[in-house]
């Protein structure tokens, strides 16, 4: 086999492996009887402590987000200012609207600077899925910042009365890219 064959080999292999990881889905059995309602949740103040690794496990970012959450009973505001290890910040305001529900699931939309068309969302007994398309700035290799599209698919478990996991699976191009893990706890 040529180098290149070799190479175009393993990439592929990479791609089959990465696609084959398992992912949450709602019919996962619940491993709590919590019932997040996601707009009592989020009305608050919370700090929370994330990451994102690529696909093969590297860590490539961590930052620690400071949240001001406000339902009004309509809209659930969520204004997140990052900051990142290098010093960065990055502020993005969530504006979410419930918009129904499915038996006893709760439905959501929601948009963002950045984010294209609207997010959707579902809640159902402890967890939440919020996907999403974003123009994401990330820094460079030579320290300038650039706008990468990705698909964001967000999964939440309230584990405590105050504390909520985050695993957001990231994908470019349909190619899973890697993932972002967060945990948030109430002030």
């Amino acid at each position: 086999m040529t180098r290149p064959n070799a190479i175009r080999a393993s990439l592929l292999s990479l791609t089959v492996l990465a696609a084959c990881t398992g992912k949450p889905s709602f019919n996962d059995a619940s491993l709590s009887d919590r019932q997040l309602n996601l707009e009592d949740f989020f009305d608050g103040d919370f700090v929370a402590y994330g990451q994102f690794q690529d696909i093969l496990g590297t860590v490539r970012r961590q930052f620690v987000v400071t949240i001001d959450g406000d339902w009004d009973g309509e809209t659930l505001r969520l204004t997140e200012d990052f900051v990142y290890e290098d010093g960065s910040t990055e502020q993005r305001i969530w504006t979410l609207r419930k918009t129904g529900a499915i038996v006893a699931d709760q439905t959501w939309e929601g948009t963002a600077p950045g984010v294209i068309g609207v997010a959707t969302g579902r809640e159902q007994g402890d967890r939440f899925n919020w996907q999403y398309e974003i123009d994401l700035p990330v820094p460079s290799a030579d320290g300038e910042t650039e706008t990468l599209r990705v698909t964001f698919d967000d999964w939440m478990w309230q584990q405590t009365n105050d504390r909520l996991l985050n695993i957001a699976y990231v994908k470019r191009f349909g190619f899973d890219i890697g993932e972002v893990v967060i945990s948030f706890e109430k002030q």
